[in-house]
């Protein structure tokens, strides 16, 4: 997904009504930022191939 293409501001409107947790426009707005910043950061590391048979993650059994 490119981050560009993604509706943060939608996104935080929607969390702040599902956590209720009441935000101000500025924190709105650094909040926007600050998450832009960390989609672009990871960015590169989602985009990193990874063989077929490499596990993605530890498998846990019981």
């Amino acid at each position: 997904m490119n981050q560009s293409s993604f509706d943060w501001q939608h996104y935080i409107v929607l969390m702040e009504q599902l956590l209720a947790v009441p935000l101000t426009d500025e924190r709105r707005k650094e909040l926007e930022l600050q998450l832009t910043r960390i989609a672009a950061m990871a960015g590169p590391l989602m985009a990193f191939p990874l063989a077929d048979r490499q596990e993605t993650a530890g498998v846990y059994t019981l």
